[in-house]
């Protein structure tokens, strides 16, 4: 393996559209969604392993996650885990962890990547990945892994390319917004869009310097710790500075200014697990293309459904089409699947109770 390759994986978030399994206290990043026998985050962290030395492999999370992730990683070290003393989107984040990295090795090459989105094809994903650490070794790029779009999904930013670009590794023109449904149909018509799938990768020396020119303030801040990095004095410049930088989002703060951002067009087929709908597409499913995880089920007149159960009981179920039915701890939910985006607002709701 080699020892200038890093990760950063990024496993803060909560997950709030898998309620009731996805909690602020135990996200769906630490929850074997997949009925695998794996958590997401551990599949994640046994898929970047493949390429990646196991000690190099960071983890970026919120402080109150720190158990969950020592339990659930026991191959991970304590200083292996960088705690966000407060939630500042993905910018000062992947900051905070490029310049640990820097001053442990300056010649790192880095992958950014989600602890919960799915991916079936490991060897395809490893071969992308090494052929991006390829390409930033030698250039001074900021890659992202665009994912082929499979239809006009209006929940994801897009990545336009020139059409004219017949290289692998293709310039990008420019970031897109979420579009409304008829403009992703006209991304999709053009065939130069891919899906923003949030894996990022990087020389450490391309993005801490990408951060100086388009977030110089930012850059400074952090840049106040470097000595402490990787020292016993680090926990303490984080809780004491951390909480100053500004709420922003990679792509905001550096990806959409920059001139040297380059796309490779995924070759694995991949999934954001965003919601029930998108980890019913996922699953195993029956002739009437109902899913079911860890329950035992008798169905009548049931389609298009995804049951999960974490007590392996026996689920019965009659006359019921396209619903979310999850049995949880305290929680019973049965909920239209075609309403998944509002289950948001019942987590609001359930918490007030």
């Amino acid at each position: 393996m080699n020892n200038n390759y890093y990760a950063i994986l990024m496993a803060g978030g909560v997950g709030s559209r898998f309620w009731p399994v996805s909690t602020t206290d135990f996200p769906k990043q630490f929850h074997d969604m997949l009925g695998s026998g794996e958590t997401l985050i551990q599949k994640t962290f046994s898929r970047l392993s493949k390429l990646i030395p196991a000690e190099n492999i960071f983890i970026l999370t919120n402080e109150r996650y720190n158990g969950l992730v020592l339990e659930q990683l026991p191959m991970v070290k304590p200083e292996q885990v960088l705690l966000e003393p407060a939630m500042r989107n993905t910018a000062p984040c992947i900051l905070y962890a490029s310049l640990k990295i820097q001053k442990k090795n300056p010649n790192a090459v880095m992958v950014v990547a989600p602890s919960d989105h799915w991916i079936e094809d490991e060897v395809a994903f490893t071969h992308d990945l090494q052929q991006c650490f390829d390409f930033c070794e030698k250039e001074k790029a900021l890659m992202t892994l665009g994912i082929q779009p499979t239809f006009p999904n209006t929940g994801f930013g897009y990545i336009e390319f020139d059409q004219n670009d017949t290289n692998p590794i293709k310039k990008v023109n420019q970031f897109r917004e979420k579009p409304n449904y008829e403009t992703a149909k006209a991304f999709l018509e053009a065939g130069n869009f891919l899906w923003n799938g949030g894996i990022f990768i990087w020389s450490v020396q391309s993005i801490t310097e990408a951060f100086s020119i388009f977030q110089p303030q930012m850059y400074a801040l952090f840049q106040l710790g470097f000595d402490s990095y990787n020292t016993h004095e680090e926990r303490q410049f984080i809780q004491e500075h951390y909480a100053k930088a500004d709420n922003i989002s990679i792509d905001y703060a550096v990806m959409e200014k920059a001139s040297n951002v380059y796309v490779l067009p995924a070759t694995f087929d991949w999934n954001d697990l965003g919601t029930w709908g998108s980890l019913h597409e996922k699953l195993d499913k029956d002739d009437q293309n109902n899913a079911v995880v860890n329950a035992t089920v008798i169905l009548e007149n049931a389609s298009n459904n995804i049951i999960r159960s974490d007590a392996k009981k026996l689920v019965v179920i009659d006359g019921l089409d396209d619903y979310i039915i999850v049995d949880n701890e305290n929680v019973l939910m049965i909920y239209p699947k075609s309403k998944e985006q509002d289950i948001k607002k019942i987590t609001a709701k359930a918490n007030e109770l």
